[in-house]
């Protein structure tokens, strides 16, 4: 299985190896687009500007937080594309603007996609 690899993105120094992915809905403050040739911008796979406003404000509230987005994810089709590369074998690489590297919208994005990707493995050896 490829790897899905979490980094914060105020500690990448590129150049950026390919499928790389800026998962923010807001371009993080003080990052020139040079630092980050090569890096994808998905920002519509981002959590929704009024959730991320609310989890800004309420980080002692994980669970809800996580729990809202992965129904942003499940009503989108954003994050296919991502699951697409790791299916095929390719790692992963999604960056963050967040200082708390454990609890943000990209942990929720690779958890996300590892059950994704279970899912589809026990779908093949279901048929």
């Amino acid at each position: 299985m490829a790897d899905i690899t979490l980094q914060r993105v105020y500690d990448f120094h590129g150049p950026a190896q390919q499928y790389c992915y800026l998962t923010d809905r807001l371009w993080p403050r003080g990052i020139s687009k040079e630092r980050l040739q090569g890096v994808v911008w998905l920002k519509e796979v981002a959590p929704e500007t009024e959730l991320r406003q609310w989890f800004h404000h309420h980080t002692d509230q994980w669970d809800t937080f996580a729990a809202s987005y992965r129904q942003q994810l499940e009503a989108s089709e954003h994050w296919k594309e991502l699951l697409e590369i790791v299916q095929q074998g390719h790692s992963l690489t999604l960056l963050f603007g967040s200082k708390d590297v454990h609890h943000n919208q990209a942990v929720v994005l690779r958890d996300f996609l590892h059950e994704k990707l279970h899912e589809k493995l026990l779908e093949k050896l279901n048929t």
